[in-house]
């Protein structure tokens, strides 16, 4: 096989006898021999036999241009100057040109490759008489007069020999060909298969086959892709998966922890707390639910992750109960005059590291007198001056947050309201005994 860059040399060769027997005409006496060479020939009396003559010595010009004149027997040929001739030995049979006959014989000779039969001539197969010059790998084909050579399929006949043919020149595949000796074959790019007409390439779909993909498969023209559930990331090998651990994004996820799971996370609250949607935390209202413990005479108060039970009697002597919440110390006895005509009891809760100072608890003034003028004060249970009070206006003031706290934790706070009228030379207090439970936990 020639490659693609190689000069192709044409060399022919040419093997051409033109030998007719010596046509003899009838003698016009006993005894006398006439004899009479075909055209291209010429009787040499000396050798007593037909000669061949030689055209291209005798032929002025015999070919133009850049041909070239190659001699053969009974004529000659015109050739490029590159071609070269090999001529086929003779045989005896065929040296011998010329045929003595008796003057009153009649002979009508055939031509070549044909032999007398009867009066006429038949064709001579050559191919079943082995008088050709095929090559093995060739096939006899016999015609009228002559023979040719035929090549297998996948060769042409250049010269004598049979030269495979390059089938890929012709681009008979739409990927990739590769050429036999005698044939070719189609081969595809990678994510590719050959068709049933063995030229085309259809893709192949890898997700049907196996890819290596550990979660999902998309095909794709020529090749694949891998995708990875929600909640994971694609490897660097572009088949694994690898879980996301989204509680290291950000420490907002969740109001209070955050759990990873594989492709997901969760978010968790503290005892006392239940999940609110997805991420927030909402405090167990135990008192209501019936989830707490307390006794009889108590009262169950609810606070930030938990309860609190109390005494339903919050009164003291002096103090009387006079509603659920309320105690009056009673003017008439004497030793009321120096404590607080009233007290109400109010419980409420705030989370441990609540950011300060902060507005906690509003007081308001319940009765209003004309002329009066109010004052708020801290009476007791601020020993550390975590507290203080804003007056707002003459009936209202904030329990202010002074400074972080951190709990589990339990505050007592008198809240006192003095009123002054100078008018009537009159002044009166009442307290707010407020309990303060300080969560462990800050949202």
């Amino acid at each position: 096989m020639r490659g693609a860059s190689e000069v192709s040399v044409l060399s022919v060769c040419v093997s051409l006898l033109l030998l007719v027997p010596a046509a003899v005409s009838q003698s016009p006496a006993e005894g006398d021999i006439y004899t009479e060479c075909t055209d291209g020939y010429e009787w040499d009396a000396q050798a007593q036999h037909c000669k061949d003559i030689n055209e291209c010595e005798r032929i002025t010009d015999a070919c133009q241009g850049e041909m070239k004149c190659f001699n053969h027997y009974g004529g000659y040929l015109c050739l490029p100057r590159s071609a070269s001739v090999i001529t086929a030995p003779e045989s005896p049979s065929q040296s011998q040109l010329h045929m003595t006959v008796e003057s009153n014989e009649a002979f009508n000779p055939c031509p070549v490759g044909y032999h007398a039969q009867g009066e006429g001539c038949a064709d001579l197969d050559e191919c079943e008489l082995d008088m050709h010059d095929c090559q093995p790998s060739q096939t006899c084909i016999n015609t009228l007069g002559s023979f040719s050579c035929q090549c297998p399929e996948g060769y042409s006949k250049i010269g004598l020999e049979c030269v495979d043919i390059d089938e890929c020149r012709y681009r008979y595949c739409q990927h990739r060909c590769v050429n036999i000796p005698g044939t070719f074959s189609c081969e595809c790019d990678p994510g590719f298969q050959v068709a049933a007409n063995n030229r085309s390439c259809v893709d192949v779909n890898e997700c049907e086959m196996g890819a290596p993909c550990e979660q999902r498969c998309y095909n794709t023209y020529g090749t694949f892709l891998c995708r990875c559930e929600q909640g994971y990331d694609l490897g660097p090998d572009g088949y694994s998966c690898n879980d996301i651990d989204e509680c290291s994004y950000s420490s907002y996820m969740c109001q209070y922890q955050c759990v990873n799971d594989p492709g997901k996370f969760s978010c968790i609250c503290p005892e006392g707390y239940q999940l609110l949607g997805t991420r927030l935390c909402q405090d167990v209202n135990e008192c209501e639910n019936g989830l707490h413990q307390c006794g009889a005479d108590q009262s169950c108060v609810n606070i930030h992750g938990g309860y609190q039970c109390v005494n339903s009697n919050h009164c003291q002597e002096p103090y009387i109960q006079v509603a659920e919440n309320r105690c009056t110390c009673p003017l008439m006895k004497p030793e009321c005059r120096d404590l607080p005509y009233s007290i109400v009891h109010r419980y409420m809760s705030i989370t441990s590291d609540r950011s300060v100072p902060s507005d906690i608890f509003h007081i308001q003034a319940t009765s209003v007198y004309p002329g009066a003028y109010n004052t708020f004060r801290i009476r007791s249970g601020d020993d550390n001056g975590d507290f203080y009070i804003r007056q707002i206006n003459n009936v209202s003031a904030m329990l202010v947050l002074a400074r972080a706290v951190t709990g589990p934790r339990e505050y007592t706070l008198d809240l006192e309201m003095v009123s002054v009228n100078p008018l009537m030379s009159y002044q009166t207090s009442s307290s707010l005994r407020l309990s303060v439970y300080v969560g462990p936990y800050s949202f």
